[in-house]
């Protein structure tokens, strides 16, 4: 069985690839591409009956923070119920999930803002360093430049070196971990195309 996984696994990964440089294979990987995709959604329908049992598991035994877990399996059939109804595109679920990510993403950016800070200091009080300087000194400048004040923004700040840092400097870094994460896919893809890696077959 190891042997047809990995011959499966390895003839599937070679016709996508070919399909992207002979055009007569476009139509099997496309085929192929949609295949995967049903394969993920699937997936992800088996994670959510999971974090479903996980939950209800909880929920059963009345462990530690069951609370919370029958409010995730509440809001989740709700939320399931009203978007299957009134479908994704109408106002109500668009306000709806608006008001739940656009709050829950606010306070996961306020949380890095600070732990930024506290890392930088942390860093700083282990002993005096020019790289740690710089770090507590362009998180300081970002945060001081974003933020709302009551005179408005500074102007040198605000509107010339806080856009030069963030679009500059820490797109220049995003691109760079994103070369990284794409060398890192592409390694892994070889590998496994060449059986070196097998995790379809449970190494």
């Amino acid at each position: 069985m190891r042997i047809i996984g990995a011959a499966v696994a390895i003839a599937v990964g070679l016709l996508v690839l070919a399909g992207y440089f002979v055009p007569a294979l476009g139509g099997l990987q496309s085929v192929l591409l949609n295949w995967a995709m049903i394969l993920a959604g699937a997936a992800a329908l088996m994670g959510v009956f999971n974090l479903i049992a996980v939950h209800g598991e909880k929920v059963r035994n009345g462990s530690k923070g069951s609370v919370y877990s029958a409010l995730l399996i509440i809001t989740l059939f709700a939320t399931f119920i009203v978007a299957l109804f009134l479908r994704p595109a109408h106002p109500a679920v668009q306000a709806l999930f608006n008001g739940v990510l656009l709050p829950v993403e606010a306070a996961l950016m306020a949380v890095i803002s600070v732990s930024l800070i506290y890392a930088a200091i942390h860093l700083l009080r282990r002993g005096p360093n020019l790289m740690g300087g710089i770090f507590l000194a362009t998180a300081l400048l970002i945060l001081i430049g974003s933020i709302s004040l009551p005179f408005g923004q500074i102007p040198l700040l605000g509107d010339t070196l806080r856009p030069w840092i963030t679009q500059v400097l820490s797109m220049g870094g995003a691109r760079g971990i994103l070369i990284g994460v794409a060398l890192g896919s592409l390694t892994t893809g070889l590998r496994v195309l060449l059986a070196l890696d097998r995790p379809y077959g449970g190494k």
